[in-house]
């Protein structure tokens, strides 16, 4: 982007007091322009595709619709359907959730960038002027995590052929970042059904937790990138 240029930012957070601080804050910088801001994942998916922003600083927990009650997949959702309607806009989840399952999940779905809201205003200020130039920020804490993930040993044989095919189905929802309760809706079976299926195919994979499960799935190319 040319220095001349500035930095279009749309903010998405369920809390006024939240976004009336960003904006305050971002808006005294030369370089950043704020365009609009959102509460909730339908108005921050019209919001972007209407004005089609450098950078979106994204909240995880958020209401699906406006006067909703928040949802831990309404950030996740929300970055997906804006990274495929406007690849140019670059996604930085800013939130103060460091749960395994969100973190992969926002990053499967587009979010080039991962912060806590315990990071400093130059550390947000760094993330999204980098973003508008496509580098990504994490925070030390979800760096370490997903080197942790990424550089796990893979198994030479391929034990998904051990899995059976509920088994499978369930695997691609958890790599898609989905509950036990919210699976157990998609497959019409009991939670108690769905904790079953989670046990067996995390022993039959050799591994300790749905976040490397999920890892798994996207690496033997189970779910749809």
């Amino acid at each position: 982007m040319p220095p001349s240029e500035k930095i279009t930012v749309y903010m998405v957070d369920d809390h006024d007091v939240v976004r009336k601080g960003l904006r305050f804050y971002l808006s005294a910088q030369d370089d950043i322009v704020i365009v609009g801001e959102a509460g909730d994942t339908q108005t921050a998916i019209q919001g972007a595709t209407d004005l089609v922003p450098d950078v979106v600083l994204m909240d995880l927990v958020l209401p699906l619709q406006p006067d909703r009650d928040p949802s831990d997949q309404g950030g996740v959702q929300a970055t997906r359907r804006i990274r495929q309607i406007s690849p140019h806009t670059q996604v930085v989840v800013l939130t103060s959730y460091a749960q395994d399952e969100l973190i992969f999940s926002a990053i499967k779905a587009g979010a080039l960038s991962y912060l806590l809201k315990d990071a400093d205003a130059q550390t947000l200020l760094h993330a999204i002027r980098a973003a508008s130039r496509g580098e990504a920020t994490l925070h030390p804490r979800i760096a370490r995590r997903l080197m942790a993930e990424v550089t796990s040993p893979i198994q030479e044989r391929n034990p998904a052929a051990e899995l059976t095919p509920r088994e499978v189905e369930v695997l691609q929802l958890i790599a898609q970042g989905k509950s036990n309760a919210e699976i157990a809706a998609e497959l019409f079976i009991t939670e108690r059904t769905v904790k079953a299926h989670v046990s067996n195919l995390l022993s039959k994979l050799h591994l300790s937790d749905r976040t490397q499960a999920a890892v798994f799935a996207w690496r033997e190319g189970l779910i749809e990138p």
